[in-house]
């Protein structure tokens, strides 16, 4: 990993870091690649401890996991309010997921997103040295690089933006949306899931703010130069097969094949989110019943969905929602013996997750707007290579950029079209499942996790000894 440079005092920085009380197994894909990045580096996380306090702190608490070093610090209660729930999950995440009509933007929110900013990058300043390189993590620390460039900090800067990004004509909904152009020309390297994403972005700097865009895609804004490229990120294909593997045979996972009946599984598992597409799915399942009769006692679908930002009230009305529907299809089509809808708003380790997955025959994955969603890719590396279940995915998730050619695509916002697919699936012959999860499979192989992280930091190395040298 050190080809494009010296890596020996790397700094991830991102608004949650892993727990040591979860233990390794548990954390998901954003902590498998920067673990695995900083676990090879004399390297650091730096992060919110996920505790709120009633006043600001500077304290910083340092220890060790998993052969990672971490630094990690709280916030008050008053900058979680306006920065956390504000402008990160009130404005930020409403509009990176095409949802203008969940936003609610005041200027106290901005203002507290930049004071949390300046306390990541204060806090960043603290710990690094002048072989310092730093990488910074989503929506929620998109001004830390300007920031630091503010205080004077010149070290190679990277930034990775885990949501999809907004097109021109939506971006301009946000007030002083010229700010977060400005923010994002101080990094060196800005990485984004598919190529939507990154020509979204392109547009936006040249339309927003007039920055300019070489043939070579260079961003030139302000005496700055940029590079900003597609790094879809990935799994850790063999961990997760394992686990799966380990999920499937627990007691966890026979207690799920013994209450299955030898009926076919269809899953879903998300966080609790707007974004799903977790309503529009589960009409879609009732649309399948509706059309399909032969479905009625057959099938049963998991949907598996732990709460999230039980603080934002858009949360707390689609829990609600989703209780009723649930109701409402099992009160319509269940038997004495048979519950066709099984609805778990609680969460589960990731391994029984994994086993879960295993024993599927049809994974359900359509969000509204995704990133990438990594279950998708979990789903494919869980599946028995004999007798591997199908990938219903969106078209609206980033994932579905890279596995069009095996997964069954469909559009999350047409019921009909989603429960035909969800027969289709159901319905798929063995020899058509394997050759599609081969076509899937080949695609995680060729970029997992770990070779996501390398390929980023090469690329931020890389750009920031160019900067140098234009300098």
């Amino acid at each position: 990993m050190d080809e494009g440079g010296n890596l020996n005092s790397l700094i991830v920085a991102s608004n949650r870091v892993p727990s040591p009380d979860q233990g390794s197994g548990s954390q998901g894909g954003l902590a498998v690649g920067v673990m695995n990045a900083l676990s090879r580096t004399d390297g650091l996380w730096l992060g919110w401890n996920g505790n709120t306090e009633e006043a600001p702190s500077r304290d910083i608490d340092h220890y060790d996991f998993d052969g990672v070093r971490f630094a990690t610090f709280p916030m008050s209660v008053e900058q979680h309010r306006l920065f956390y729930i504000g402008y990160s999950n009130e404005v930020l995440w409403p509009l990176f997921h095409y949802r203008p009509d969940m936003i609610e933007y005041n200027r106290e929110k901005e203002r507290g997103y930049l004071e949390v900013n300046q306390l990541f990058a204060d806090n960043i300043r603290s710990v690094m040295d002048e072989s310092s390189r730093i990488w910074v993590h989503d929506y929620q620390l998109i001004a830390v690089g300007h920031l630091l460039r503010q205080s004077g900090v010149e070290a190679p800067l990277g930034f990775f933006l885990h949501t999809p990004f907004p097109p021109w004509d939506l971006l301009r909904i946000l007030p002083e949306y010229e700010n977060l152009l400005h923010y994002l020309s101080a990094y060196d390297t800005i990485g984004f899931q598919t190529d939507l994403d990154l020509y979204n972005f392109r547009d936006c700097m040249k339309r927003g703010i007039g920055a300019e865009i070489e043939e070579d895609g260079t961003i030139v804004f302000d005496g700055r130069r940029s590079q900003a490229d597609v790094y879809p990120i990935s799994i850790d294909i063999d961990t997760a097969r394992e686990m799966a593997e380990q999920g499937e045979n627990s007691p966890t996972g026979q207690r799920l094949k013994r209450s299955l009946n030898n009926r076919p599984l269809m899953i879903g598992t998300d966080r609790l989110d707007y974004s799903k597409g977790l309503y529009k799915r589960f009409q879609a399942y009732e649309r399948l019943l509706e059309r399909f009769e032969e479905r009625r006692g057959n099938v049963i679908y998991i949907q598996i969905s732990p709460s999230s930002r039980t603080d934002v009230e858009e949360y707390a009305a689609l829990r609600t929602t989703l209780e009723r529907v649930t109701g409402h299809v099992n009160g319509r089509f269940a038997e004495y013996d048979w519950m066709p809808l099984r609805y778990l708003n609680r969460g589960y380790d990731r391994a029984s997750i994994m086993g879960f997955l295993r024993q599927s025959r049809v994974a359900l994955i359509t969000p509204l707007r995704d990133g990438m969603n990594l279950v998708a890719k979990e789903f494919i590396a869980a599946q028995d290579p004999e007798d591997p279940g199908v990938l219903v995915l969106s078209h609206l998730a980033g994932a579905s950029r890279e596995l069009a050619d095996g997964a069954l695509l469909c559009n999350p916002f047409d019921i009909d079209g989603v429960a035909e697919v969800m027969e289709r699936a159901l319905s798929m012959p063995l020899e058509e499942r394997r050759a599609r999860w081969q076509s899937m499979m080949t695609v995680l192989q060729n970029n997992d996790i770990h070779q996501w992280s390398e390929n980023f930091l090469a690329a931020m190395n890389q750009n920031a000894e160019q900067r140098r040298e234009d300098q």
